[in-house]
């Protein structure tokens, strides 16, 4: 399967030649009678750069793809960070990988956590999900912007600008409002993350320069490619974290070429190029930012997709693993396959962690004292992918995440061993006894 390349270049794509217009975007007889479409990702005025748009050539407009529908429910999928379902979390909290879940994917849908909501448009959530090799239904999700990686096989999401094949060790992205439907060879549990705010787009690499960083060249796109035959399909509809589900006598994906800068994308994890200290102290987590959703204060994300995989450890006199920390972000975790280092023990892949804004947090007790006196020689962490969801507002635990079976009620246990510094002050006098303010 062939792809376009390039993060938010303009692609144009067609499945059959002449497909696209030459010249303008809305031409008064569309080639072979088709539909002209323009599907927005930003505001009209948004500036150059930030503008997404793509022009679709499809056999019916999307006005043609609704239908009669009745509501739904999917109770653990939450989009709404309230009190209803939702509980703040004052302390570090970690999960086991969660049972897999029958029926279709959407119905298996298990929020963690939350932070703002679907209706403000801003913050995000952070769910699992288990894939089934079966029938299942299209989503379209005018709530969020939808990233996916799976953990133990791969998946496909095929969407209206064409199809994507996603491994594991990649993420797949979905942008708001279009059609998808996820399918699998083999059963698989997946993360989900729903970006409310604005648009995904690559960190500025500031004084690492042009290179560096997840490259714009390594993000792929998909080249058009519909199903033409007449057959039912099931499609449910998300919107403010409300459900409803209808079926179409025909199918979604009926784009026979598109051109613009608004699509869905997949990116290999593994191709990240990151960077790291080569002489001392382990640098700040954001130099591993792989996607950030800007918020509208400048400096500060509303999202950050950080990845920490294989990679050469090299500094010298320096505690090498994340150090003890507390952040004004809020930070949920998940492994995709291997041993994150600053965390061997409890930390499996396909669990999660969440330490929220201000939450103090680090390496196990375990982890540091192996790393205070481990050989400081050139080291390769390797068979390694975690990643974190960072983000400026607080993160919610859904009720679900609070009462789950794999919920690990002892992990702030991994520090219980920690013990207090033993110094001795040398070559100093005995400093002055106060009482009562006299000397």
């Amino acid at each position: 399967m062939s792809y376009l390349n390039g993060f938010r270049n303009y692609h144009s794509t067609e499945a059959y030649a002449g497909v696209l217009p030459i010249g303008q975007n809305s031409p008064q007889q569309c080639q072979f009678g088709l539909y002209a479409e323009q599907i927005s990702g930003s505001a009209f005025t948004a500036p150059n750069g930030h503008n997404l748009r793509s022009w679709m050539y499809r056999i019916r407009p999307s006005v043609a793809h609704r239908g009669d529908g009745e509501s739904v429910e999917f109770d653990h999928w939450v989009s709404q960070s309230d009190d209803s379902k939702t509980h703040i979390a004052f302390d570090p909290l970690r999960w086991n990988p969660l049972e897999n879940i029958e029926g279709h994917w959407i119905e298996s849908v298990r929020t963690l956590t939350i932070a703002g909501s679907a209706s403000s448009q801003t913050g995000m959530s952070a769910s699992m999900a288990t894939l089934h090799p079966q029938q299942q239904p299209v989503l379209q999700n005018h709530d969020a912007e939808m990233l996916v990686m799976p953990i133990s096989a791969p998946i496909t999401l095929r969407t209206e600008y064409g199809v994507l094949d996603v491994a594991v060790g990649s993420l797949g992205v979905i942008p708001r409002s279009a059609f998808v439907a996820l399918s699998t060879e083999k059963m698989t549990q997946i993360y989900l993350l729903e970006n409310y705010g604005a648009p995904f787009e690559l960190p500025s690499r500031g004084a690492i320069g042009a290179n560096g960083l997840a490259n714009e060249r390594d993000f792929e796109y998909p080249t058009a490619s519909y199903i033409e035959q007449q057959t039912a399909t099931w499609v449910i509809e998300k919107r403010e974290g409300r459900f409803r589900e209808f079926t179409l006598e025909h199918s979604p994906f009926d784009v026979l070429g598109w051109h613009g800068n608004h699509a869905p994308y997949r990116y290999d994890l593994r191709r990240f190029n990151t960077l790291g200290s080569i002489s001392y102290d382990h640098p700040d987590p954001s130099i591993f930012t792989v996607l950030t959703s800007p918020s509208q204060t400048a400096g500060v994300a509303n999202i950050d997709v950080v990845v920490f995989g294989d990679r050469w450890l090299v500094a010298e006199n320096t505690f090498r693993p994340p150090w003890y920390h507390r952040n004004v972000m809020a930070e949920f975790m998940g492994l995709i396959y291997g041993t994150y280092d600053a965390k061997p023990n409890g930390f499996l892949p396909g669990g999660a962690s969440l330490h929220n804004a201000g939450s103090p947090h680090g390496p196990d007790y375990d982890a540091f004292s192996t790393a205070s006196v481990s050989e400081l020689s050139p080291h390769k962490l390797s068979g390694t992918l975690a990643f974190m969801f960072e983000t400026s507002v607080p993160q919610r635990i859904t009720s679900f995440a609070a009462n789950a079976d794999e919920r690990q009620n002892d992990y702030v246990d991994c520090w219980k061993d920690i013990q207090p510094a033993s110094f001795i002050i040398t070559g100093s006098k005995e400093p002055n006894k106060k009482s009562n303010g006299q000397a």
